[in-house]
């Protein structure tokens, strides 16, 4: 029978006191598995935002989902309400690239994302070709713009530094994973490159050279 894990979020520690929200969460998930026939493995995180992807009990069952396929004993991650695992459409884009590179389910129930059905992969890559489309115009705005602010003689940018621990994190990364899975990773780890933006290969392998001339 396939084990997925099911992951509970609540933001409130109201919320965290009186069970309100954890319990229709576990049950939505609870019959959408029983329709499917899965059993499930429980996560919660309880008083946590889904701003970024740091918490404990998420990164724990991403951990858990990365270990080889051979290995693993879960299929997949299913969520109740897709604001339950993130609110942010580039992390969410980043966890069904995770997915696909590591081959593991992604099901957000409320949006009909079910990477285990072709419909549900269908779903899912639209939303991840939104979210590409989304950072390649911010990219050519931003672009327009300094260009704009050269030709007055403007200078628009800023300094940015790299935290220590999101760099010690690549490395780590890297002695095991290829540039593409590092840069999938970080992305679902929330963690971003000095400027602000989301991990490529290219991003991956231009920091590591910078990180091991320093």
């Amino acid at each position: 029978m396939t084990t997925m894990i099911g992951y509970l979020r609540v933001s409130t520690e109201e919320q965290v006191t009186s069970g309100l929200g954890l319990a229709a969460q576990r049950d939505t998930i609870q019959r959408y598995a029983d329709a499917h026939g899965w059993d499930v493995i429980w996560y919660l995180d309880e008083g946590l935002s889904a701003k970024s992807l740091a918490r404990p009990q998420l990164q724990a069952a991403l951990a858990r989902l990365h270990i080889i396929p051979k290995r693993r004993d879960v299929a997949g991650i299913v969520v109740a309400k897709l604001d339950r695992l993130s609110r942010s459409v580039h992390d969410f884009s980043g966890i069904l690239k995770l997915a696909a590179v590591r081959k593991w389910s992604v099901v957000a129930i409320d949006l009909g994302v079910d990477t285990s059905t072709p419909t549900g992969k269908l779903v899912a890559n639209v939303m991840m070709s939104v979210a590409e489309w989304e950072r390649e115009v911010i990219g050519e705005r931003t672009s327009v713009a300094m260009q704009a602010a050269k030709r007055q003689g403007r200078h628009m940018g800023r300094v940015s530094i790299l935290p220590q621990s999101t760099g010690d994190r690549l490395r780590s990364l890297r002695a095991t994973h290829t540039l593409a899975e590092t840069a999938v990773q970080l992305n679902a780890e929330g963690l971003r490159t000095a400027t602000g933006e989301p991990w490529s290969a290219n991003t991956v392998a231009k920091v590591q050279t910078r990180l091991l001339a320093a």
